[in-house]
């Protein structure tokens, strides 16, 4: 039998219960410390020529700017295909958004980096909202994924650009890589639902088309 003083605790006196933490928590504190490490080298490492770049970037996505000028110029030029893939591409955006701004961040409040530490010449506007997800990247994505159903041919620069303004954003301090990462797998769910739905509802309109034009005379 063993005493309570060989073991150095004190008659009387119980050992405080050990606090297991689930995989899940250990996974989520593992990825936030990985977070900050790149957050941090990120912040203390000078880029001068990067900067301009990742801000102008960062600021063209703001308010889908990017994405409706790519839009227009699809319908613009891509007669009725480019005016399909346009309106698949504007709604996965308008889709992720909601479900980034309005939805997601309300579900997972996260503080936003801290920026004090950032090297200057990456002033870029510093949103209020929750950090996680990145409502740039999933609208990035959402897009990208829409369109290149209709263009496939543009996938690589579609899909380099969203890129470009994921990581834009936590080159400017504004979001961690997990944000981005979460947001762009919301954006590609999205982009996937908006362009099979889009897809199956102009697949049926054109068989209806063919249907009644089969069942119309031909005057001959």
């Amino acid at each position: 039998m063993t005493l309570p003083h060989e073991t150095g605790e004190s008659p009387g006196c119980a050992s405080p219960p050990r606090v297991r933490t689930s995989l899940a928590d250990r996974i989520i504190n593992e990825v936030g410390t990985l977070d900050q490490a790149m957050h941090d080298a990120l912040a203390r490492t000078p880029t001068p020529t990067l900067d301009p770049l990742m801000m102008r970037v960062s600021n063209a996505a703001n308010y889908t700017r990017v994405w409706i000028a790519i839009a227009a110029a699809l319908a613009a030029l891509g007669d009725q295909e480019g005016r399909r893939a346009a309106i698949k591409g504007l709604t996965a955006v308008g889709a992720a958004s909601i479900s980034a701004n309005l939805v997601a961040k309300h579900l997972v409040p996260r503080n936003r980096p801290d920026r004090r530490s950032v090297v200057s010449g990456r002033e870029t506007r510093m949103p209020t909202s929750s950090s996680f997800p990145s409502g740039h990247a999933a609208s990035a994505f959402a897009f990208a994924t829409a369109v290149t159903g209709d263009f496939p041919q543009l996938t690589l620069p579609l899909y380099g650009l969203a890129a470009l303004v994921g990581y834009s954003r936590i080159h400017t301090g504004v979001h961690y890589l997990s944000d981005v990462v979460g947001g762009a797998f919301l954006g590609l769910a999205v982009g996937l639902q908006v362009r099979n739905r889009l897809s199956g509802g102009a697949e049926r309109g054109g068989a209806l088309r063919k249907v009644h034009t089969s069942r119309c005379p031909t005057g001959s």
